[in-house]
């Protein structure tokens, strides 16, 4: 296996994402307490948690835990479903199986950077870049025109990372007939699903409306529990499940039980966690926006369809990757610079930086913001 390039994104949030007093690009909703989750377990959940056994986990994922996974989709049942450690992991799996050397891969560019470097260290890729001047959307005669005959992949991500944009639904369902006519398989990163202001019209999951579709989510980041490490793929396909199944083998091998079982409750709970976090988005949204309105000649700013993050353009002279590394530095104020993007696929925008609103918090940091702004434009 070729080795794979640093993951920037990471890499820059192991460095800062723990060190910036401000972290204002965050991806995922606010996370609750382990007491607070376990306020919202049945009795019979709590204790069921608190006195389980601590032994291996099914490498499925406990048939319990799939069958309440299975219960947030409109079509799909547990068999339809296989848990992994975290969405990352899911990516991994799904790009090993599905691709072979002599395959070929199409990928919405920009990207959660795994979703590129998995299938270049396996084939050959072909990016297709969504369009900032139609609302971040994707060209269908573009994914025409890169469709090969030996493509078996396609993975998108709507709402979409970072710029937390939503295709049409017509856009979509007419992506999907594209790919069954070609026989491909579509990864559909949907992690954000359920997270968004107030009228967010989601997509309906791929698997749920396509035979090839996988779905891949997490309780990572609509949820707000990253802690968990709980991640599945929802698909049709039972035979790639199951070679997924066997690649997870030489990877966790299982998932944790008791990460496991706050799963449950947290799905259990799904309504009540969304709705929370979907007012924190209502609450902080019009907090960026009036922000931006107070500085039109520094930023130009589009509300996101969906998610907890936006994407818009840096217009200072002294550029995005020297304004982001200034605010850190000497503000603690963390945005994620739009180079930490770009792609070995086709450009990507140099001006812009992905911010966050799905925490908590947000006042002090604005503050900060806004303080750092003021003094230099004072010099």
């Amino acid at each position: 296996m070729p080795t794979l390039p640093d993951f920037r994104l990471e890499t820059h949030f192991s460095k800062w994402e723990f060190k910036a007093r401000y972290h204002m690009t965050a991806s995922d909703a606010e996370s609750l307490s382990l007491c607070e989750l376990l306020a919202m377990a049945a009795p019979q959940d709590r204790e069921a948690f608190e006195g389980m056994w601590l032994g291996y986990t099914e490498t499925f994922g406990s048939p319990e835990l799939r069958n309440v996974i299975a219960s947030t989709y409109a079509t799909q049942s547990a068999s339809d479903i296989l848990c992994f450690a975290g969405a990352s992991e899911g990516i991994f799996a799904a790009n090993n199986v599905i691709l072979d050397k002599d395959s070929h891969a199409i990928v919405v560019t920009p990207n959660y950077q795994s979703h590129e470097t998995l299938p270049l260290a396996i084939c050959e890729a072909t990016g297709v870049p969504l369009d900032p001047d139609d609302g971040w959307s994707l060209d269908l005669d573009q994914v025409k025109a890169a469709i090969r005959p030996n493509t078996k992949l396609m993975t998108i991500n709507f709402p979409h990372n970072p710029t937390g944009a939503i295709l049409p639904l017509d856009r979509y369902m007419a992506l999907v007939e594209l790919c069954r006519t070609h026989g491909i398989y579509i990864l559909h990163d949907e992690i954000f699903n359920g997270l968004g202001p107030t009228g967010t019209q989601h997509l309906p999951f791929v698997a749920d409306v396509y035979e090839r579709g996988l779905s891949l989510n997490v309780l990572s980041k609509s949820f707000g529990l990253p802690g968990l490490r709980i991640g599945w793929i929802a698909c049709q396909d039972a035979e790639l499940l199951s070679k997924m199944e066997r690649m997870k083998h030489y990877l966790s091998i299982c998932n944790s039980g008791p990460s496991e079982h706050l799963a449950m409750i947290a799905l259990r709970n799904k309504d009540a966690l969304l709705s929370r976090n979907c007012e924190i988005v209502d609450e902080n949204l019009p907090k960026w926006e009036a922000f931006f309105a107070r500085h039109p000649d520094l930023f130009e700013w589009r509300r996101p369809d969906g998610s907890c993050m936006a994407f818009p353009r840096y217009m200072g002279k002294e550029g995005v990757e020297e304004f982001c590394r200034r605010l850190v530095e000497d503000s603690g104020v963390l945005l994620l610079p739009s180079t930490i993007y770009r792609s070995e696929l086709g450009p990507i925008p140099t001006d812009r930086f992905r911010l966050g609103f799905g925490r908590n918090g947000l006042d002090e940091g604005l503050a900060a913001l806004e303080a750092d702004l003021m003094k230099n434009k004072a010099r």
